[in-house]
């Protein structure tokens, strides 16, 4: 009775995790799209390696949520092979994030010269390409922001640079003049490499704090799915 007791005590800490795992899943998903939506157009101007970062939230979400549901049955059947199977991917996800936390500060200064050299990029093609054009100009506006570095940096630009002007996203004030000759006063004064920067260094610490709540969990998932796989060997051998 006790033996029983306990493997029904483990298979509900079980199921109760892996609804733990959903909801993280649920979180993780809502975080890639935020961040997608939010960073949509600094994305664009960007590298596609740095826009597939919200993209690989989301797909690490939608397979946390679905491995939770498989672990969620595999708990409520007490089938061996589905136990089995959820404690080994979500090993191999624990492991992964752990490779992606590391990847991911040893190439943090890769990810500021990508971001760098994709506005420039931008700016180059600036009226080109409608599409980076449309994107650039978003990006200035929600950022509150003009050029790389800063509004000087237009006047680089060849067709900026004859008549001494700068988009019109960079304007502080609607008016029909306000990007000639443009001033601190009159547009945006800060680059939107900084703005972004900002932007992402508020942000990371909620998904640091995610991120090490599934750490956390998923620690919890593997030992104690570990000990409903004893548990149920253990039935069979009695049987």
């Amino acid at each position: 009775m006790a033996v029983e007791g306990g493997m029904k005590c483990v298979k509900f800490l079980v199921f109760f995790f892996n609804f733990i795992f959903w909801v993280c899943g649920v979180a993780l998903i809502a975080i890639g799209i935020y961040a997608q939506v939010a960073l949509g157009k600094a994305l664009v101007v960007s590298s596609g390696s740095s826009a597939g970062t919200p993209v690989a939230i989301l797909v690490l979400g939608v397979i946390i949520f679905f491995i939770s549901f498989f672990g969620c049955c595999g708990a409520w059947k007490e089938s061996y092979c589905m136990v089995t199977t959820f404690a080994v991917l979500l090993s191999i996800i624990f492991l992964v994030e752990i490779a992606a936390a590391i990847a991911g500060y040893v190439f943090k200064d890769k990810v500021r010269s990508v971001l760098k050299e994709g506005l420039q990029e931008a700016m180059n093609k600036y009226e080109e390409d409608p599409a980076l054009t449309e994107a650039l100009d978003e990006l200035q506006r929600d950022f509150k922001c003009c050029g790389a570095n800063n509004y000087t940096d237009w006047a680089n630009i060849k067709q900026f640079q004859a008549n001494d002007t700068v988009p019109r996203s960079c304007c502080r004030v609607n008016t029909t003049t306000c990007n000639v000759h443009p001033s601190p006063e009159t547009v945006y004064e800060k680059g939107c490499q900084e703005s972004i920067e900002a932007w992402m260094k508020k942000n990371i610490l909620v998904v640091a704090a995610v991120a090490l709540g599934i750490a956390f969990f998923e620690i919890l998932g593997i030992i104690f799915a570990c000990c409903l796989m004893r548990g149920i060997r253990s039935g069979y051998e009695v049987m």
